[in-house]
């Protein structure tokens, strides 16, 4: 049993060793560029599934009663025969210098084959180091460029379409240059004979006018006729007081002549020349009376 333990654990040991040796013996994979990241595919013969947690499956199993006893002991046969003892000097079954040799030259070999693949690897990894880094470089200068011709385009885009934009807005004040000078042409046509008449028209509803011959009609007339006005008034004022004198004295006389005095009879020769003297007066009067009226 001790003699099985033993070769177990060597067997572990060996194990572990030849897995930390293909650990360090194949090379590591570099690290995923910015962006990009590493993915686990499977490149063996039978694919299997991967999950994160592991199938796990219950079973059960009934122990016999007989199980419960203590295990049989190992069975060691009886010796037979003599036992026979050899005795051997030192030096007769190992010698130092000579079997260490080939252990010296295994460790020897494989410490300079560790070594070698070390520096292998480290050339590998400086070569793939140096073509990620001239990839990039590429990639990034073909990003550069890709860049450029996009901002180029975007400007030729840009430039064009502010050609054609200024093309329509020459075209448009070229159309509406066209459309006023028509519109010009055609207000001139039809002016031309408007003007005349409108201004005719305006002259004969007097908006045009002479300002002396407005001024005589608007001040002088008025003014004149109110004299005049106020001359005949004064004229027919004294016409008409010279009638009512006029009509007053003849009424008067009338009265006078039909009631003659009674003493009329026995002094008609002493008052003939009183009717004389009346009758001159009288005469008077009366071209005192008609003198306005033959003035008038």
């Amino acid at each position: 049993p001790h003699t099985l333990e033993v070769k177990r654990q060597r067997r572990a040991q060996k194990q572990v060793a030849r897995r930390n040796t293909l650990e360090l013996v194949q090379p590591a994979t570099p690290e995923p560029v910015e962006g990009r990241e590493h993915v686990q595919v499977q490149t063996e013969l039978y694919l299997e599934e991967i999950s994160d947690r592991i199938i796990e499956v219950d079973g059960e199993c009934q122990t016999d009663d007989f199980l419960d006893r203590p295990p049989t002991p190992l069975f060691i046969p009886a010796k037979t025969g003599k036992d026979v003892a050899t005795q051997i000097e030192g030096g007769e079954l190992f010698d130092f210098d000579i079997e260490v040799k080939p252990i010296l030259e295994v460790l020897v070999g494989k410490t300079v084959e560790q070594a070698l693949l070390e520096v292998m690897e480290e050339e590998e990894l400086a070569q793939l180091w140096s073509h990620q880094r001239a990839f990039a470089e590429l990639r990034n200068a073909e990003f550069a460029e890709l860049q450029r011709l996009e901002e180029q385009d975007r400007r030729i885009r840009e430039e064009k379409e502010r050609r054609r934009l200024e093309h329509l807005e020459k075209l448009r004040k070229q159309k509406e240059t066209a459309e006023k000078i028509a519109a010009r042409a055609f207000a001139q046509r039809y002016l031309a004979d408007l003007i005349p008449s409108v201004f005719n028209n305006l002259h004969d509803s007097g908006f045009f006018y002479d300002p002396i011959e407005r001024d005589i009609e608007t001040e002088f007339l008025p003014w004149l006729m109110l004299e005049v006005e106020e001359t005949l008034q004064k004229k027919v004022l004294g016409r008409t007081m010279l009638d009512s004198l006029i009509r007053t004295v003849v009424e008067k006389r009338l009265d006078e002549f039909s009631h003659p005095p009674p003493s009329a009879q026995t002094k008609a020769p002493a008052e003939e020349p009183r009717e004389t003297d009346a009758a001159p007066k009288m005469s008077g009067e009366a071209d005192a009376a008609d003198q306005p009226v033959a003035e008038e």
